[in-house]
């Protein structure tokens, strides 16, 4: 609200010194979402986005990053965005590597005119994953017959509860490595003349911040208020941008009874979606 009303004052009443709106995207990148595991996708991002890019008076618009990856469509979404945001409201884009931009958040980071991360953060791997888990004898011990019934040949491809294919596993590895050109693609053109000719960069790998550096996967090692004060004075100050609040400032969560009658069942599901966003984070070892 003090942002709000001090950039409603005429310019000559505001304290001197450059703002710059500062824009957080943290968590896994995915559709939807629910109360155990905020999502991160265009629909959650991109309110803050318009609201960050609608600073009139600001050269740029820094973009703080903290993700493991997730949707690769959510990612380009995001990231096209704001690279469309840039460009209508000609702005500098900068993006700060929290503890880790990897798979899908590196995609999201490459919107960035520059990357900075810390020199421990995590970068990189530029790849596709799948991962699901198999119950193909579950069934049989229970006691529980399965009955599916499709028009396609093809409907029940990699199916949980049926012994895997070979060619639904070679027909899901076309899909990756389609997946996985696209992002390199994305990666040859915004990092252009500063990536470095090395066969590792687009194998999956990861790095810190150090060794991104060196292979032109960011450009620069700091810390966004050093940064950010070093470029545009000593007194520029950074303004956290964030989504709308309701009356008096603050959301108010709604309780219905459905809401009541599915709490057992939400309860089990995120329990099973922290896991999962646990299971992402783990691979870089945080």
């Amino acid at each position: 609200m003090a942002g709000f009303l001090r950039r409603l004052m005429p310019k000559r009443f505001r304290k001197e010194g450059i703002v710059i709106p500062v824009v957080r995207l943290q968590g896994a990148i995915m559709t939807g979402g629910s109360q155990f595991r905020p999502a991160l996708n265009l629909a959650s991002t991109a309110q803050v986005l318009e609201k960050a890019f609608g600073f009139k008076d600001a050269p740029a618009v820094a973009i703080s990053i903290n993700s493991p990856g997730g949707s690769p469509v959510q990612s380009r979404l995001i990231f096209t965005r704001i690279r469309e945001l840039a460009r209508e409201k000609q702005k500098k884009v900068i993006v700060f590597v929290e503890d880790v931009a990897a798979s899908g958040g590196y995609m999201i980071a490459l919107s960035g005119d520059e990357i900075i991360a810390d020199p421990t953060s995590i970068v990189g791997s530029i790849g596709v994953v799948s991962g699901g888990f198999g119950f193909p004898e579950l069934l049989k011990k229970i006691g529980v017959e399965r009955r599916v019934y499709t028009a396609g040949e093809n409907k029940v491809i990699l199916d949980p509860f049926q012994p895997e294919k070979e060619k639904d596993i070679e027909y899901l590895k076309t899909l990756q490595l389609e997946i996985h050109q696209v992002f390199i693609a994305m990666v040859r053109e915004r990092r252009a003349g500063k990536l470095k000719d090395d066969e590792t960069v687009f194998s999956g790998l990861f790095w810190t911040g150090t060794r991104g550096l060196e292979l032109g996967l960011i450009d620069g090692l700091g810390d966004m208020r050093q940064e950010l004060k070093k470029r545009y004075g000593s007194k520029t100050r950074l303004e956290l941008v964030t989504p709308a609040r309701g009356l008096f400032g603050r959301r108010i969560p709604g309780i219905s009874s459905a809401s009541l009658d599915g709490a057992a069942s939400g309860f089990a599901a995120g329990l099973v979606e922290t896991a999962e966003d646990r299971a992402l984070w783990s691979r870089y070892g945080l």
